[in-house]
């Protein structure tokens, strides 16, 4: 699967490296960064705020918890299509072959990427050379 540098029009301004989150939706919603972000941002403290028991904070520049993003995602009419099963193993990788055409958002282990028409669109590539197994993903209402 090819790969393609983007940063989703991430601002210059914004420190750290772990706004996979907010990337993959930008790009594969074809949203701008600024409004992803702006929406995540409540929910993520609202997340934080509840005090649930996890090893880190949910941000949107620090890593955002599934919790927190699946529910936004799904209540903004993305469908959420699973590719792995608990004792079924990797079935799907990411490789163009073994995903839909169109815009996705690819859940890897602990990573989301954006995938546009069979061609990865991240910071770097996430592929290990077309063995990453991919969990399942979403994809944007306009495609259903």
């Amino acid at each position: 699967m090819r790969w393609n540098l983007n940063d989703g029009g991430k601002p210059d301004s914004v420190l750290g490296k772990g706004d996979c989150v907010v990337r993959a939706i930008a790009i594969a919603g074809n949203l701008p960064y600024k409004d992803v972000a702006d929406a995540l941002r409540p929910r993520c403290k609202t997340f934080n705020d509840k005090g649930y028991k996890r090893a880190s904070k949910s941000g949107v520049t620090i890593g955002i918890d599934k919790a927190v993003y699946h529910e936004w995602l799904l209540a903004n009419g993305w469908t959420w299509t699973p590719t792995m099963f608990i004792g079924q193993g990797c079935k799907v990788h990411l490789r163009k072959n073994e995903l839909p055409s169109g815009r996705l958002i690819a859940s890897l282990s602990k990573h989301l990427c954006a995938v546009v028409d069979g061609v990865i669109q991240d910071t770097y590539d996430p592929s290990r050379e077309e063995t990453r197994c991919v969990y399942g993903y979403y994809q944007p209402p306009t495609q259903n």
